[in-house]
């Protein structure tokens, strides 16, 4: 069997079951999953060393003999370790896996190996912690099986990838050499133009695949490590920017503003709203007067007045009806969560009451309509299947809900305007997704007009990241925070003021207030379990302050790990205050509104990104009550505890998140995850010449062919990532 990119991984060697699971969880299903899982770092041969002449801090690369194997469990029982010593003729070193047991029985006493990672010292002396670890048959310095057919230098750099239970990076590596030698980069065909790569000097897809996975030296992985980049960048702006041209294909409900009816709308508010508020207010209708779409992404830190801004919006929106028709226009709100759209319901009822504006509320689990028949100052629950009439015949005007919204069976009569709250990826299919016609002759006796788009997050974004992941997107800042609003009081606790704080934090909950207590995600490959340090989790964190700590109070817990339904639940039961104290991870960090909250502790917050600690900071301070943000730390570096200074002295979150990138890359600052993008494309958007060029070069490619038709392999392979990434 000829191997192909398509190919099965069991293409090239026969897999285990307990293999093929650990590689799907690495995402490793195909031959071009495995050839795309890069390396996270290399192995340097010259740092090769002996166990007599190492010192802490020196990155190694020893050869030895694996002695005294033993596997066991650590940390009162949770996690399963392989220690053992690894002796050379100069002596011998400890050597710790945590979370690889597997290690024990691949590599039994006698096992000659090479081990390669960071000296780090406790008061056992000299270890290594979770190195990367090969047989010496497969390897050695005097032999290494070289792939490059012209057969030139030796390799002196060997890959470590990203592991998983099972699967070991020489396992990975040995995959790797099998597919290649089996031919499968004789049939990679590149997608990115030809000429784009010579005008940028970046290396074509095999050859870059080649140097990434077994560099000749330090020169071709970093050229093929650029191209990787520039590539997910390059297919992102050709996303954005062919969003962007195909928007202008479609009409949209222009917005005429009538400013004396604006005036009394927000004049009903208890606040005045901010210059900033209104600018942006004005940014966002002078976009709308218009029939061409608008598409804007409304950043503010929280508590700046973006549900304002979007509520003000959309009373302007419904000012207007639809041309032809004495129907009033549409607005549909998208919310994150349940919980969350329910409480936008209630919001925008205190917003709206008495202006006869019907306000809908629709999730999976219930649908409620205001105001209700018998009563006018209240809602009331009705049927989906009413409500979706209603929707659909144009009589209710503001529809608020989760993801439901975009299901196939709702149709709206006129929606000229959609805002999604903390949920980005929206573009012109889903907006269209939202107006089809309501039978299959309707779409052809009439032009499909598509709604204006105000997408909001909370995420202080550097303006390098905005311009690669919004690229079809107009953004408008709220750089202002309402002068009403206290400034939440932020302090570093130290281990010896721990209890003192508690001391402080007990006369809160005295008062009938309520704190979150935040606890690091531990990963099964964490970082700071290498380096053998017990983080807190959320169930031993949650059981030792209610029994030690704040007995007399009610504690619950939130966490990753729990189903959807299970954490609205929590979190509702939080809201309603039949709970305390809520010990989570920072899956609250983008979430609910809980105004009587008023303390948060972040422990281990040195384990945080600042603009991270900036948005759990944000769950608090969200009514008239003074708030508070504990940082607890054990850590008593100076870098560290700067670092956090910056979270006390900061002005704003943006400024945060700038430090930020240039302290810990925008990979750590920002989940790759939520945006497609891989650490590697992440990390070079560092680099704003990169981003430009790739939008230029996006940009001139699709002016001169919108469809892409001389590149239908580019065409093919945007398709499929855009596809993967809205699943």
């Amino acid at each position: 069997m000829k191997l192909s990119f398509d190919s099965p991984i069991s293409a090239v060697n026969k897999i285990s079951k307990d293999h093929a699971e650990g590689l799907k969880r690495l995402g490793i299903v195909t031959l071009k999953d495995l050839l795309y899982h890069f390396p996270t770092r290399y192995a340097d041969m010259r740092e090769l060393g002996s166990v007599g002449t190492i010192a802490p801090g020196n990155q190694v690369t020893i050869y030895g003999v694996m002695e005294k194997v033993a596997v066991r469990r650590s940390f009162k029982g949770h996690i399963p370790m392989t220690e053992a010593r690894v002796a050379d003729n100069s002596g011998a070193i400890r050597c710790i896996w945590f979370n690889q047991a597997y290690i024990g029985k691949m590599y039994p006493d006698g096992t000659k190996v090479k081990i390669s990672g960071t000296v780090q010292e406790d008061k056992r002396g000299l270890f290594l912690s979770n190195p990367h670890i090969e047989r010496t048959e497969t390897i050695t310095p005097e032999s290494q099986d070289s792939l490059f057919a012209k057969g030139a230098d030796t390799e002196f750099l060997t890959p470590v990838y990203r592991e998983t239970k099972g699967v070991s990076s020489l396992y990975l590596y040995t995959l790797v050499k099998r597919a290649v030698s089996g031919g499968v980069l004789e049939t990679v065909t590149d997608p990115i133009p030809k000429h784009v790569l010579s005008k940028l000097h970046l290396p074509e897809l095999n050859d870059a695949l080649l140097y990434i996975h077994f560099p000749k030296h330090e020169n071709l992985t970093i050229a093929a490590r650029k191209r990787f980049a520039f590539e997910e960048i390059f297919y992102m702006q050709i996303k954005q920017y062919r969003e962007k041209l195909e928007a202008q294909h479609f009409l949209a409900h222009p917005v005429s503003v009538e400013k004396e009816m604006l005036g009394k709308f927000i004049d009903r508010f208890s606040f005045s709203p901010t210059k900033a508020q209104i600018s942006a207010i004005e940014s966002i209708l002078h976009d709308m007067e218009r029939s061409l779409p608008m598409g804007r992404l409304l950043e503010g830190d929280v508590g700046s007045g973006k549900t304002f801004v979007a509520a003000t919006v959309a009373y302007a929106t419904l000012l207007n009806q639809a041309s032809g028709t004495k129907q009033q226009l549409q607005v549909a709100y998208m919310a994150p969560t349940e919980i969350l759209a329910r409480q936008h319901f209630e919001s925008f009822i205190t917003f709206f009451g008495g202006t006869s504006i019907e306000i809908g509320l629709l999730t999976g689990s219930g649908c409620r309509k205001f105001p209700s028949k018998t009563n006018g100052e209240a809602s009331t629950d009705v049927s989906r299947t009413q409500l979706l009439k209603w929707i659909a015949d144009g009589r209710m005007s503001i529809v608020i809900g989760t993801h439901a919204l975009i299901q196939k069976s709702i149709t709206f009569a006129n929606l000229a305007l959609v805002i999604i709250d903390e949920q980005h990826r929206f573009g012109v299919s889903q907006r269209k997704a939202l107006v089809r016609g309501r039978n299959s002759g309707e779409e052809t006796r009439q032009v499909v007009k598509i709604p204006h788009l105000l997408s909001m997050t909370a995420t202080p974004i550097p303006r390098t990241l905005a311009l690669t992941v919004f690229g079809d997107l107009d953004v408008t800042i709220i750089d202002e925070m309402p002068k009403e609003r206290k400034k939440i009081i932020t302090e570093i606790v130290p281990q010896r003021k721990r209890k003192e704080t508690y001391e402080a934090i007990r006369k809160e909950l005295q008062n009938g207030r309520q704190v979150y207590v935040i606890c690091p995600r531990i990963d099964e490959q964490d970082e700071e379990e290498r380096q053998k340090r017990i983080l807190k989790s959320v169930k031993e964190e949650a059981k030792r302050l209610s029994e030690e700590v704040f007995p007399e109070f009610v504690v619950d817990t939130i966490h990753s790990k729990i189903k959807k339904g299970e954490k609205e639940e929590v979190m509702q039961d939080f809201l309603d205050k039949k709970s305390d104290i809520l010990v989570a991870t920072s899956v609250v960090e983008v979430g609910v509104n809980v105004p009587n909250a008023t303390v948060i502790i972040i422990e281990h917050a040195d384990r945080f990104g600042l603009a991270q600690l900036h948005q759990l900071r944000g769950r608090v301070g969200r009514a008239e009550h003074q708030s508070y943000c504990y940082l607890f730390t054990e850590s008593t570096g100076e870098g560290t505890l700067a670092r956090l200074k910056a979270l006390v002295t900061a002005k704003n979150g943006f400024e945060l998140a700038e430090l930020d990138m240039m302290q810990r890359g925008i990979g750590m600052l920002m989940d790759g995850k939520q945006w497609g993008m891989s650490d590697l494309a992440m990390e070079s958007i560092k680099n704003p010449k990169l981003v430009e060029v790739a939008r230029n070069e996006a940009k001139d490619l699709l002016d001169s062919d919108p469809t892409l038709t001389e590149f239908p392999l580019l065409n093919t392979v945007v398709k499929e990532r855009d596809k993967v990434h809205m699943e």
